[in-house]
């Protein structure tokens, strides 16, 4: 759902039979809360990225660079994934993910790529989960997890966590003896 859009820029099939494809994604880009007192609050809420991709039937390989286009000043994140037969477990995948974050921002750099890298951990977890959950359902299995249960929004346990805590602090109704 954080996906806006998704455009094809350029797609071309090489001589060696490799695809080669470029796409402009948006997506939504929630601002931390300490961002708001450094950033007007007019700020776009909107990422552009790009992502050039390659698929090699020869090699039997799937390897992605992204990078975001705009709000670099603030933080660049650079990421290449590379999807490959694995040779020691046939019938498997494996994953090499490597990502390159960077602020230009005087003062404040190393907090704020620190702050992108452990946003960048939690997004991974939830996007492996997903690619998991899509892989099952391609393959016609039924996951042993949801997706929703795994998953949750951080404000709805935030809000499940202040309900239980203010009905226990709730005062009592008197009892009624008859």
């Amino acid at each position: 759902t954080h996906v806006l859009t998704e455009d094809v820029v350029y797609r071309e099939v090489t001589t060696d039979h490799r695809l080669l494809s470029r796409r402009l994604l948006m997506k939504t880009n929630r601002l931390p809360r300490w961002a708001d007192r450094f950033f007007p609050g007019g700020m776009s809420h909107c990422v552009y990225i790009m992502e050039d991709s390659i698929v090699d039937p020869v090699n039997r390989s799937l390897t992605t660079y992204t990078w975001n286009l705009n709000h670099t000043t603030l933080m660049s994140v650079e990421e290449r994934c590379v999807f490959q037969d694995s040779a020691e477990q046939p019938a498997t995948t494996q994953l090499k993910r490597e990502a390159w974050i960077s602020s230009s921002i005087f003062g404040f750099s190393k907090p704020i790529q620190e702050f992108g890298l452990a946003r960048f951990k939690s997004n991974q977890l939830k996007a492996m989960k997903g690619l998991e959950y899509a892989l099952s359902n391609l393959q016609g299995e039924t996951p042993h997890w949801l997706l929703r249960d795994t998953v949750k929004p951080a404000s709805e346990k935030t809000k499940e966590t202040a309900k239980t805590l203010a009905s226990a602090a709730a005062p009592q109704k008197p009892r009624q003896y008859v």
